[in-house]
């Protein structure tokens, strides 16, 4: 079974550090913006069915463009990403969610607030979070550098996506 993921969130924010943390298990100091999408593929098992995940690392935006709706089509799912040490890309990254949700109508979805390893610079309000925790968002704080969390997304929107939503995974 495939199935069509899109990274989705702000320049910077780590959306391709995140999915090579999570397709490759690595991690690079070094900043490459992404030009248009970059697609990648993983395989998990969910509850003894293997799932291959393409991955659909989209270019950084500062606001949702037509254009990224041709990329979103056929998406089984989406993942927004902001970074811990931004709170405008927070902002951002519910926007974006408003506007998938128009091109994709109720698709399952993530968040995933990266940088979470740096700890003394994060500045994302946590009442906020905790306000789309209360909505139904699944709220992962994430780490690109160390790991921490991105599995357990990635695996989690897989369990939603395939309605085998049985155990939590934290984050």
């Amino acid at each position: 079974m495939q199935k069509k993921i899109c990274m989705l969130g702000t320049f910077a924010v780590g959306k391709s550090s995140l999915t090579e943390r999570f397709v490759k298990s690595i991690f690079s100091e070094k900043y490459h913006s992404t030009v248009g999408v970059r697609i990648q593929k993983r395989s998990v098992e969910v509850d003894k069915e293997t799932i291959d995940l393409i991955i659909w690392d989209l270019a950084g935006e500062d606001e949702f463009v037509s254009l990224r709706t041709a990329y979103l089509r056929g998406a089984s799912g989406y993942i927004l990403v902001a970074d811990g040490t931004r709170p405008n890309t927070l902002t951002t990254a519910i926007e974006m969610h408003h506007s998938a949700s128009r091109a994709l109508g109720g698709v399952p979805f993530i968040l995933m607030v990266n940088k979470a390893d740096r700890l003394e610079d994060w500045s994302v309000d946590e009442s906020e979070l905790d306000a789309l925790i209360q909505r139904g968002w699944r709220v992962f704080r994430t780490s690109a550098r160390t790991g921490e969390g991105v599995t357990d997304g990635f695996v989690q929107l897989a369990r939603i996506i395939t309605g085998r939503q049985g155990q939590e995974v934290g984050g």
